[in-house]
């Protein structure tokens, strides 16, 4: 499912009015049926107790205005609380508004914080909410009367409709401007809005149903739309059938370079991300301190010990012999547990610049990397980056606060810099490629927030582009499955405690569950008339 931004939506709007020539005053009349549509379906035991409509500035409002008279003509009771002087109002929104004052639909103006907050006490037993303040074009932080209401409307029982998005949203990035409505349920228009597919916003928009306004579907396609919410649809058709006849040789081998004294589990973990992702052979390179120690955990699996340091990391020494091993590889993963010494940080440099192969680099082979994006692509093979907001924060030079206020921009800065696919992990994965594409992913839950789940996602990721997958559409592969498996083990043991090593047990399953026929609506539902 493609994901707009504002800009992008704008011109959506633009074209179907002026170039195909559907007003204005259809796109809101269908817009605001929806929303009493949904509210009438979604909440009939509380439409009784009445409905309030804030209707805020610019077409939002215009669209609440139409909400409420539809559902006064279905009976409900609803009353209007109105953000704007009338002469604010214009075009079609201001159509609306002249129309619900004609047929006398109870309306009150909120033009202060006092008149707000006297207005709500009113209203306070209200069984539904819609808000209708503010939609995609929401650029500054809200204030004033505003974000009383805001506040207002979170502290209230009753359930709230968001009209587009939830106010106080930004629709680009998902950042809460101020402070923003939480929703049960947010009817956006047309597209799925960036915003909503990104944290916070996703957490605020409750459930979202994605509603069909009457813009041409062919200019959704034509727009060169450069995001996507990933969902099973997508990656089920990304999945390639293995062949009846097909062999171990056919499946890739994949080079693993992991590990270090105390630090064994992340290079088992990697290795197993890898075999349950269907690799055809699996070698882990580590120290040879901790060679014995993977040969015995790892029975599926290869092991080659490398020189170490004293400190029980891969040496600088090793090097020959990691360029060697690539003999007959088809791709590469680095970095879980390789740890930080000098000497396996210029290793980890001196061979993401020379391997002649795909590369996967997680973790301390991130660190390695430091702000020299340059040294990623000094190869001119594919590279991919698998970092955490923190490791994004030192490869970009930038803290951790500034990556996850826009985290799709972070990834598609650092794709840029380095010329590789990066992989931005955290609630909503993003997936970035260096032509400026993003693909947020759907699956996943806060129980995959432990130790190891990333070694795991190496192992996968690496995995699939030695099966022959390419950087881009593996690694959107790696993180839906990677992340559909935390939630199948979620629904089966609880929201947290399962581990690591269980999501790459899981990994079968997943690959057995995906259904090339279903659509993209992960974490929405469809709107239907």
């Amino acid at each position: 499912m493609k994901l707009v931004t504002a800009s992008e939506m704008r011109e959506l709007d633009r074209q179907t009015i002026e170039e195909v020539g559907i007003p204005g005053m259809v796109l809101m009349e269908n817009a605001g049926r929806a929303v009493a549509e949904i509210v009438r379906n979604d909440f009939p035991e509380r439409v009784h107790k009445g409905v309030l409509v804030l209707a805020g500035p610019g077409n939002n409002g215009g669209d609440g205005f139409v909400a409420a008279r539809h559902l006064a003509e279905a009976g409900v009771r609803v009353s209007i609380l109105v953000f704007s002087k009338e002469e604010a109002y214009s075009g079609d929104a201001l159509t609306n508004l002249a129309i619900a004052r004609r047929l006398g639909l109870p309306m009150a103006e909120c033009l202060s914080e006092e008149a707000v907050r006297e207005h709500f006490a009113r209203f306070v037993h209200a069984g539904v909410i819609v808000d209708a303040l503010f939609g995609t074009g929401l650029a500054r932080e809200v204030a004033g009367r505003f974000a009383s209401a805001i506040r207002l409307v979170n502290d209230a029982s009753a359930p709230v409709v968001s009209v587009d998005m939830p106010s106080g949203i930004s629709s680009d990035t998902g950042e809460v401007l101020g402070c923003a409505v939480t929703a049960a349920v947010t009817a956006t228009f047309g597209a799925m809005k960036l915003g909503l597919a990104l944290h916070p916003g996703a957490a605020h928009a409750g459930e979202v149903c994605v509603v069909d306004i009457g813009i041409p579907r062919c200019l959704v396609d034509e727009m060169g739309i450069r995001a996507e919410f990933l969902g099973e649809g997508t990656v089920s058709r990304l999945l390639r059938p293995r062949p009846e006849t097909g062999h171990k040789g056919q499946f890739g081998h994949l080079l693993i370079l992991a590990g270090s004294r105390g630090k064994s589990g992340a290079a088992t973990l990697a290795a197993l991300g890898a075999i349950r992702a269907g690799a055809g052979l699996v070698t882990v390179a580590c120290p040879e301190g901790v060679q014995p120690v993977l040969a015995a955990k790892l029975t599926e699996a290869m092991t080659e010990g490398l020189p170490e340091t004293g400190a029980g990391t891969a040496s600088l020494s090793g090097l020959e012999r990691l360029l060697w091993l690539m003999d007959r590889k088809r791709a590469v993963a680095m970095g879980p547990g390789i740890g930080l010494h000098e000497e396996t940080r210029e290793l980890a440099r001196r061979f993401m610049a020379e391997a002649p192969l795909s590369l996967v680099v997680d973790a301390d082979a991130l660190t390695a990397v430091g702000q020299d994006l340059a040294l990623v692509s000094a190869s001119g093979h594919a590279r991919v980056l698998t970092p955490h907001p923190g490791e994004m924060a030192r490869l970009l030079g930038v803290t951790t606060p500034e990556v996850e206020a826009d985290r799709a921009e972070a990834a598609r800065t650092a794709a840029r810099g380095s010329g590789a696919v990066v992989v931005l992990k955290g609630a909503r994965t993003i997936v970035a490629a260096p032509d400026g594409r993003i693909s947020v992913n759907s699956s996943g839950n806060p129980g995959m927030a432990a130790g190891g789940m990333g070694d795991v996602l190496t192992g996968l990721l690496g995995s699939l582009i030695a099966q022959g997958y390419g950087p881009w559409d593996a690694a959107r592969l790696a993180v839906f499955v990677h992340g559909r498996a935390g939630d199948i083990l979620a629904a089966e043991k609880g929201p947290f405690g399962y581990l690591a090593g269980e999501i790459a047990d899981t990994l079968p399953a997943v690959w057995r569950s995906l259904d090339p026929g279903k659509q993209d609506i992960s974490g929405m539902r469809p709107f239907v008339r």
